[in-house]
């Protein structure tokens, strides 16, 4: 895990996406595909679970308006990508009212599950995530703990950032994803949450050792 308990594989692009999203702002147009091309497969798979198969539809809604806004964005490259969840979920949220429905988590793609290995077996209960069961029960999670999982797990992002996405407080984000992911590595025939390489504050330990 990374420092300040960040996920490692989202804070590896940190630097790489503050960089392009710097450029971005001067106009350069090759640097926001660069941007885009980190941050579109963790939004996309956190969209998949508001929103189901019109991901896409919402997912191009939302970058129409980070394109648009980009000037105003002022930060680092953990602060953009929750920037872009933060838009992606007001248009989702748009989007469901328009149909009149709740948002569940649904439909989430394996491969944006995947960990780049090699891990330890700390991680075995994560790793599993990029299942067919596994995927099933993020599915069944309720609402809150669903999203707070979506969040960490698939954005990335830090316990404080969802918390500022969901308008809750932090130590509610943190619970609600500690109590989802210790749901998952129950069923999976994990011990615990820590067990699974997951702390107290819901985030992912991916690589460290005993």
């Amino acid at each position: 895990m990374g420092q300040g308990g960040e996920p490692r594989r989202a804070q590896a692009y940190d630097g790489e996406l503050g960089a392009a999203v710097a450029l971005a702002q001067q106009g350069d147009e090759s640097a926001f595909a660069v941007a885009y091309r980190i941050v579109q497969p963790g939004l996309l798979g956190y969209l998949r679970g508001l929103v189901g198969d019109d991901a896409e539809d919402v997912a191009a809604d939302a970058w129409l308006e980070i394109a648009r806004d980009l000037g105003r964005f002022a930060g680092d490259g953990a602060g953009f990508r929750g920037w872009t969840a933060t838009i992606a979920r007001h248009r989702a949220l748009d989007h469901l009212r328009r149909r009149r429905v709740r948002p569940v988590a649904a439909a989430i793609e394996p491969d944006l599950l995947d960990l780049p290995g090699p891990y330890d077996t700390h991680d075995q209960a994560l790793e599993s995530l990029s299942t067919e069961r596994a995927l099933a029960l993020v599915r069944a999670l309720p609402p809150d703990q669903a999203e707070a999982v979506l969040l960490r797990v698939v954005v990335g992002l830090d316990g404080p950032a969802a918390a500022r996405i969901l308008g809750k407080r932090p130590g509610a984000v943190r619970t609600a994803a500690h109590r989802g992911l210790r749901r998952i590595a129950r069923e999976l025939g994990v011990d615990g949450p820590e067990s699974a390489g997951v702390t107290d504050d819901g985030s992912r330990t991916l690589g460290e050792s005993t």
